[in-house]
């Protein structure tokens, strides 16, 4: 696990600064992969950071969004994690020795995961399943049906495990999900809706 850098200091970014962090930059986040080459239990796949998740270099990290509360209501995290100022240390080793690693499936930061371009979420679903083929984690979860849609062609999809066999190249022995945006923009979902899935994943993957 390398040391992971907030680029505010481990401060909440102020309104005024989170625009700085609208970037083409296509590594905006450090993601939570094991650095000794363990498989992973569960490969977590959000689709872009947000700004405030740049801001701060962790995962689902805005204030509201419902990620780490349901994360912790399915039993996933033994506490409840507040990533708002950065993902401490102790959390990502938590969730690395429970076999849970985080990343994107596009890495640039935006307001809004609707900005990102068919043809970004396209090549994103590509280069996923390479790295789904080097890391062989036992169960991928996509969080958000939309952009898996276009990322994978799959427009028909919906919530839930996936025809994994239907994608080419897509390496046997990991199975895949799709689960809800845990955005709070997200408004068909509740933190219990969204534990009651994570908990089928988490399951289903052991």
């Amino acid at each position: 696990m390398r040391e992971r850098k907030s680029p505010l200091g481990g401060r909440r970014p102020g309104a005024a600064e989170l625009s700085d962090f609208a970037t083409a930059n296509p590594d905006a986040l450090d993601d939570v992969l094991p650095s000794d080459g363990r498989r992973l239990r569960l490969l977590i796949v959000g689709i872009n950071p947000g700004l405030w998740t740049a801001a701060v270099n962790a995962p689902f990290a805005r204030p509201g969004n419902r990620f780490w509360p349901s994360l912790h209501r399915a039993g996933l995290t033994d506490r409840l994690v507040d990533a708002s100022t950065g993902l401490r240390e102790e959390d990502e080793r938590a969730l690395l020795a429970a076999g849970i690693g985080i990343t994107n499936l596009v890495g640039r930061a935006t307001v809004r995961a609707d900005e990102l371009t068919k043809q970004e979420l396209r090549d994103a679903g590509e280069k996923l399943i390479q790295r789904v083929q080097t890391l062989r984690p036992a169960t991928v979860a996509i969080a958000g049906i939309t952009a898996y849609r276009t990322a994978f062609n799959a427009p028909k999809a919906k919530l839930g495990q996936q025809h994994a066999d239907a994608l080419p190249a897509w390496p046997d022995g990991t199975a895949l999900w799709v689960v809800p945006q845990p955005s709070g923009l997200n408004a068909h979902e509740n933190v219990d809706s969204l534990a009651e899935k994570w908990r089928a994943v988490w399951e289903s993957s052991g």
